[in-house]
């Protein structure tokens, strides 16, 4: 019997729970067990829902969502870490100050402000909270184009605009910002913009474009694709990188073809595991 001992980078994903599956930490524990990392979690939130809709909602305490993720880095340290939904200002609050205190590296947020209807998630104060404490924190923020126009006040209606969204939100926080194109008609083209420059002394801007994979089941894929990108990053690879790959895997995600629920199914978290 071999009993050598082994290690695995962690993943801490720090996100509300939904009951279907599809979203939020399972979607990410998925992702990131997919990618064949070690998924840890600080749960934000409890949710009953499903594929049609969200049924009741109740928040955890910001004291508990901080004694989760002191308990994570106290033992198992995560070589990154993914933020998705977080609707109050206190739990924002307090996950910037425990990720301060802690030295988190390599945080993605996912900033969910507005859901795919247009409707808005989060009050002003938490908004307010997450544009001051949060996205600061990060290395990369993953804005779909309604969160991006909702963080610049400005509508982006087109690829020179989408570009322009993300350089700005890149120089006012202070990291590197991928703008989602999935919310286009014919493509899902995405922009990565990094805080470093390049030789010329300009920010770097990478364009990550791929074909629409249409598709009703879309449940999660926000969520899916920043955990993708944490798990990129714990494993050492460059931004650029980690976010390509990333993109790589919803859309195979998105391609599997499965069809689950009545409303918006989940994506195929693990469809490089069937074959598929």
């Amino acid at each position: 019997m071999d009993t050598r001992s082994w290690s695995v980078p962690a993943v801490l994903a720090i996100a509300g729970s939904d009951s279907s599956g599809g979203a939020g930490i399972q979607a990410d524990i998925k992702t990131i067990a997919a990618h064949g990392l070690f998924a840890e979690t600080a749960i934000t939130a409890l949710t009953a829902q499903n594929t049609c809709g969200v049924r009741d909602a109740m928040e955890a305490t910001p004291q508990m969502v901080a004694e989760q993720i002191d308990a994570v880095f106290e033992d198992i340290p995560p070589a990154a870490v993914k933020v998705g939904m977080v609707s109050s200002a206190a739990i924002v609050e307090a996950i910037a100050e425990r990720l301060e205190h802690w030295g988190a590296k390599n945080v993605v947020v996912d900033p969910v402000m507005v859901a795919t209807s247009g409707a808005r998630l989060i009050d002003d104060g938490a908004a307010g909270a997450l544009v001051g404490r949060l996205l600061p924190l990060a290395r990369v923020i993953t804005p779909n184009i309604p969160e991006a126009e909702a963080l610049l006040g400005e509508p982006v209606r087109s690829e020179a605009e989408q570009e322009a969204a993300a350089l700005a939100l890149a120089e006012r926080l202070g990291c590197a910002v991928l703008v989602k194109g999935g919310h286009g008609v014919a493509d899902a083209n995405d922009v990565l913009v990094e805080s470093a420059v390049d030789d010329e002394g300009a920010p770097r801007v990478t364009w990550l474009r791929a074909p629409r994979v249409e598709t009703g089941n879309t449940h999660g894929t926000g969520c899916t694709l920043s955990s993708a990108i944490a798990c990129g990053l714990a494993e050492g690879l460059a931004l650029p990188e980690a976010v390509s790959r990333a993109k790589d895997y919803l859309t195979g995600a998105l391609s599997s073809g499965l069809d689950l629920g009545r409303g918006s199914g989940p994506v195929d978290h693990m469809w490089r595991h069937r074959g598929r």
